[in-house]
């Protein structure tokens, strides 16, 4: 799933004609990838499995993630048992960064045989299961500004776009640079 669509940048960019349909597509795409990269973060997915190992991964009796998780469809423990009585850390608002068992349970993160990728938690790894309206904006803005340049026809203020994957503050429109500024990056680790 793209943060926005093909159609929608021809909406922006007032073009009613399909000449340029794979050209914007893939400006779509380029802008996407410039943002997850500016963010550290996705804001869309669909669910994936991602593999956990319990002598690294684990603390206690909680499951470190390391990367969004925003919605969770099964947690299997390394010994093939389905893990169900957990919270999800934070507690009340997504992404979420950890799983902890509940206190009361006696099960903990285990495994049998190899404890490499032996946990296993299938669901949607991403900041969030839609792009948030900003996001979509700023994927729209960002594939427009780089249609635009195409010809190298300067477009003022819109020069803050180096190779569809640096974004340089300094340049971007006010209400870009405020879009920008309300999404939290996630913090290199």
């Amino acid at each position: 799933m793209a943060y926005t669509s093909a159609s929608d940048v021809k909406t922006y960019l007032g073009i009613s004609g399909s000449g340029d349909d794979t050209l914007i597509g893939t400006l779509v795409t380029a802008a996407q990838s410039a943002i997850d990269a500016y963010f550290r973060r996705t804001f869309e997915a669909s669910d994936s499995t991602r593999y956990f190992d319990p002598t690294v991964d684990v603390s206690g009796r909680t499951l470190m993630l390391g990367a969004d998780l925003c919605a969770i469809t099964s947690v299997t423990n390394g010994n093939g048992n389905a893990v169900t009585l957990y919270v999800t850390e934070p507690r009340n608002t997504t992404p979420y960064y950890a799983l902890t068992i509940k206190s009361n349970v006696a099960e903990n993160w285990t495994y049998s045989g190899a404890p490499e990728n032996s946990i296993a938690v299938v669901g949607k790894w991403a900041y969030s299961t839609t792009a948030p309206a900003s996001i979509a904006h700023l994927c729209k803005w960002m594939a427009a500004s780089m249609y635009r340049g195409k010809d190298n026809i300067p477009v003022a203020g819109e020069n803050s776009i180096a190779a569809a994957v640096d974004i340089l503050a300094g340049d971007l429109p006010a209400d870009i640079r405020i879009i920008m500024s309300s999404i939290p990056r996630r913090v290199a680790v």
